[in-house]
């Protein structure tokens, strides 16, 4: 995958859908480590999360018999809302399948966009088989949460944002999953020369990515219930993303369940909005490491705001 030219052909294709979200400067953040932190505001971003960008250029990049035909996704939330509204938007007939655990408040978003919610398993691996089976059946096209180059560059338009935002950034943290997310954004800025540091970040509850990485393959291991829900789960056997993220990562910090929720409340005690697990696990992870990110530029990727209101109640 070139990810530099498929993350400028995203950029110019999904203009005037995506929203360019800011970068905010954080005194909160930075002043303890005495580092210059910046907040990347994807949690302001449409459906209020990075996942919108990948969707979309996903779906623009099909051609109309394909739209025409339908396609086919599996979520524990985001990325099928992300999928739901960008077929909406262009008309397209969408099936999102999400595991038996999915939150209620994210089908319910799906929902409200028009597509189809279909309940399978209680892993996102036999969800993502059940959806790949049934699109195979039906003729229509899956989208990947991640394994697919198209949404893996539309997610990497945020670094080419932070390319034009930002002059310079020493060290980059970033939430991982399925590793599509760390893949573009990580993966752009280097192919562009960029000189940054990445940092991957896990709740140590679902940390496949992490764990296959330091096999040196795919595993397939089960994971826990995390306030991380948008990174939970199990990574595809033949994933283009676990090559990509031997690549693209420099550093992997794992992170506890009292990090995240601390990390939560203090981006809304402190920067006064809201965030859900997966960016608090990012955000716990640059306190775990500020100390030694002195004098450094440092973004952290603040992921999404899709949080369950009896979750956000718990936590406050």
């Amino acid at each position: 995958m070139d990810v530099r030219a498929e993350v400028l052909a995203a950029e110019v294709r999904i203009a005037g859908h995506v929203r360019r979200t800011p970068v905010e400067s954080s005194h909160f953040l930075g002043a303890a480590g005495k580092c210059h932190a910046y907040l990347k505001l994807e949690n302001f971003q449409r459906t209020g999360s990075f996942k919108f960008r990948g969707a979309m250029n996903k779906l623009l990049a099909l051609a109309p018999a394909e739209r025409k035909a339908g396609i086919v996704a599996a979520s524990t939330g985001n990325h099928g809302v992300a999928v739901a509204c960008a077929a909406d938007l262009l008309g397209v007939p969408a099936v999102i399948f999400a595991p038996e655990t999915a939150r209620s408040t994210k089908l319910e978003a799906v929902r409200d966009y028009g597509a189809e919610v279909r309940q399978v398993g209680d892993d996102c691996l036999v969800t993502e088989s059940a959806a790949r089976a049934h699109a195979r059946d039906e003729s229509m096209t899956y989208v990947s949460p991640y394994n697919d180059p198209e949404v893996i560059a539309g997610q990497g338009t945020i670094g080419r944002e932070l390319e034009q935002q930002l002059e310079n950034v020493d060290t980059l943290f970033v939430a991982v999953g399925g590793g599509g997310f760390v893949s573009g954004i990580g993966g752009y800025l280097k192919a562009v020369g960029r000189d940054v540091r990445v940092v991957a970040c896990s709740p140590r509850r679902s940390a496949v990515m992490h764990d296959s990485l330091a096999a040196g393959r795919i595993l397939d291991l089960p994971s826990e219930p995390t306030l991380s829900d948008g990174t939970a789960g199990g990574v595809e056997a033949d994933s283009i993303t676990f090559e990509l993220c031997r690549e693209v990562i420099d550093d992997f910090v794992l992170v506890d369940e009292d990090e995240i929720a601390d990390a939560v409340r203090s981006i809304v005690v402190h920067h006064h909005m809201l965030v859900e697990g997966a960016a608090g696990v990012a955000v716990a992870a640059f306190q775990k490491e500020r100390e030694g990110l002195e004098g450094q530029d440092v973004v952290v990727v603040l992921c999404g705001a899709n949080m369950d209101v009896e979750t956000l109640k718990g936590l406050l």
